[in-house]
């Protein structure tokens, strides 16, 4: 999975050396589930991550162009999780409890998907607007009665929102920011909207947990940029901001949630210096360590393959559970189509009916799955195991047994 001659390219964010640790090979657009009729040629692209030399910034040494992935079809939509649904209502009120505490507060989102964070600050009367290019999933936040804005966030479309509504107190990203390669036109823009002493606070996956779980999956066409905590202080120091908080979170396979302020405004709390310390202890932003991944990712993409030959060889009935962005990854490298994993079951309606990007798997309605002849399920929704494992017990009950890839491949019976 390591090469030789590295490939090399130029730092987004400080214009530094990229050098290219992993090669993850030819890969389609992660949520474009395409049709059995459609006969428009797939979008492929070289899904390669490489590091900064210089300010440590992991991301991926080729960019999709954003209108491929955001769409008006986009099919993914928060408020699908329980778990989910709870996190950002908590976050929601904690923000309001902590922040947005003045007498007219005003809370921007970026990339608000279908307002799941964003209701719980409506139902609280407080001013807000998210910015959404994806059209139907922005259709089901306005449906709610949510103020959302069909744009990109970026300078100019920020500035836009500060001259008709004033400052923003709090904007707030949850899995967005990690997916947009002109992070420098985000902080310009950030820098426009928001108020003196404002927060500009986003959560996405978190390096040392994709490091320590090997969850390479994490790693596709929409997460442009894979954070530490050492390469965001970076990020900020370049834009006049500081990186004030940080917070660990259980989400999504292991998050941290990043809070950045005006530089010199806040003190930073002693968790960031930690985090950092920890990251510099376990190497985590070094090239040895990344090399090591990058080899533990080959292993188990040759486990996986495997024993799913090995399966099929006995007659095994294999199907997979969860057609989640990431799990476009793990299908295309590892060459798995519908002759190793008949289907895939999912809860999204937009998913169902239609084929997995790149391999072509079936994706059926979730619902259905407790009442297919099935031995084994490949779990790609793997960072949703235990609820979706306690939705699924009588598959267990019956004989039936989960495959697991993360941290290594498992079967769970």
């Amino acid at each position: 999975m390591t090469n030789p001659v590295r490939p090399r390219g130029t730092c987004r964010v400080c214009g530094g050396t990229v050098v290219q640790f992993l090669d993850l090979g030819r890969q389609p657009l992660s949520d474009r589930f395409r049709t059995g009729s459609e006969t428009e040629p797939e979008y492929f692209f070289d899904l390669a991550v490489g590091t900064c030399e210089s300010c440590t910034m992991v991301q991926l040494m080729h960019e999709v162009p954003r209108e491929r992935m955001f769409h008006e079809d986009y099919p993914y939509y928060s408020s699908g999780s329980a778990v989910m649904q709870k996190h950002f209502a908590d976050t929601a009120r904690r923000l309001l409890e902590t922040e947005a505490t003045g007498p007219d507060p005003f809370v921007v989102e970026i990339g608000c998907n279908d307002g799941v964070m964003l209701r719980t600050v409506h139902e609280a009367g407080v001013r807000h607007l998210g910015f959404e290019p994806s059209g139907k999933v922005a259709a089901a936040a306005r449906a709610a009665g949510l103020r959302v804005r069909g744009d990109f966030f970026e300078e100019s479309t920020a500035r836009a929102v500060r001259d008709s509504d004033g400052p923003a107190d709090v904007i707030y990203a949850a899995n967005t920011i990690c997916h947009i390669p002109y992070l420098h036109s985000i902080l310009r823009g950030v820098d426009a909207l928001l108020a003196p002493d404002g927060v500009f606070v986003f959560e996405d996956p978190y390096l040392g947990d994709i490091l320590a779980k090997t969850s390479f999956d994490q790693i596709y066409d929409e997460h442009f940029f894979l954070f530490s905590a050492r390469s965001v202080r970076a990020m900020a120091a370049s834009s006049g901001f500081e990186l004030v908080d940080v917070e660990r979170l259980p989400v999504h396979g292991g998050e941290v949630r990043y809070t950045l302020a005006r530089a010199g405004a806040r003190r930073p709390a002693d968790r960031v210096a930690a985090l950092i310390a920890e990251e510099d202890a376990t190497g985590v932003t070094t090239l040895a360590r990344l090399d090591r991944f990058a080899t533990e990712v080959g292993r188990i993409r040759d486990d996986l393959r495997a024993l799913l030959e090995r399966l099929r060889a006995e007659g095994r009935r294999v199907a997979g559970y969860g057609a989640t962005a990431k799990s476009a990854t793990v299908t295309n490298l590892c060459g798995i189509g519908p002759d190793l994993v008949s289907c895939v079951y999912d809860t999204t309606p937009a998913k169902q009916g239609r084929l997995t990007p790149g391999t072509h798997i079936p994706v059926r309605p979730a619902d259905e799955f407790a009442d297919a002849e099935v031995d084994y399920a490949l779990l790609f929704a793997w960072n949703h195991a235990d609820e979706i494992m306690a939705k699924e017990q009588a598959f267990r009950q019956a004989g039936g047994a989960w495959i697991q890839y993360v941290p290594h491949v498992h079967v769970r019976k």
